[in-house]
């Protein structure tokens, strides 16, 4: 059964949360779960942004079968290549074959030694700081993170919206339906997840500055 949450007129959240963990990356307790964060824009093309963990893939196809009400999907927007961001790239792949993918150089560098063969056949399309993409009356433009807290990373900034798509840079632990306090849990995953990379986020955050953020 579908489970998707509207954020803005055209855009909903996909993911989904998962409480069947004791410990992220087998290190770090997460009594509340996590959530793995993917999005659906619905503009004249539609497009998904990230996909999500392998454990939650049928959940997330129906959440996406849903939202496309047999519409096509035309884009899948990869920003990170930790497994938690892009386990189910393959079975979109399978699934949608028209479907153009959008990352860095290094994230189809990932991909393929990943061994996601699917891929094979799609166009891919290299994106690079200051690169935009529209998609009808929305407009993203890219922007290079290397180092948080991969070397691939890149993220998004919906001109429209005013939405700022920021892989890890400023998550939690915790499902999204967790009843916690935010700041605490923030903290905890900044600390044990990016702080080591404090002079690459601090590059971001000065990109970041630029931009009339509404959400992130």
């Amino acid at each position: 059964m579908h489970n998707v949450r509207n954020i803005t007129e055209d855009l909903y959240w996909i993911g989904a949360n998962d409480r069947r963990l004791a410990l992220f990356e087998n290190i770090h307790p997460i009594p509340e779960g996590v959530s793995y964060n993917s999005y659906m824009l619905l503009d004249k093309e539609t497009v998904v942004f990230d996909t999500v963990d392998w454990s939650v893939t049928r959940q997330y196809i129906e959440n996406i079968e849903y939202l496309l009400n047999g519409r096509e999907l035309d884009h899948l927007v990869v920003h990170h290549m930790e497994p938690d961001h892009c386990a189910s790239i393959e079975e979109l792949a399978f699934r949608y074959p028209k479907m153009k993918i959008i990352s860095s150089e290094k994230g189809f560098m990932f991909m393929r030694q990943f061994g996601y063969k699917s891929i094979n056949g799609h166009q891919l399309i290299e994106a690079k700081e200051g690169d935009t993409f529209k998609f009808g009356k929305h407009e993203i433009v890219f922007l290079e993170a290397p180092m948080v807290h991969w070397p691939e990373v890149m993220m998004t900034y919906d001109t429209t919206d005013k939405i700022f798509f920021s892989a890890d840079a400023f998550g939690k632990f915790g499902a999204l339906d967790a009843d916690e306090d935010w700041a605490c849990e923030a903290r905890r995953y900044y600390f044990n997840i990016v702080g080591k990379y404090g002079a690459q986020a601090s590059a971001l955050l000065k990109k970041a500055a630029g931009l009339d953020i509404q959400k992130i």
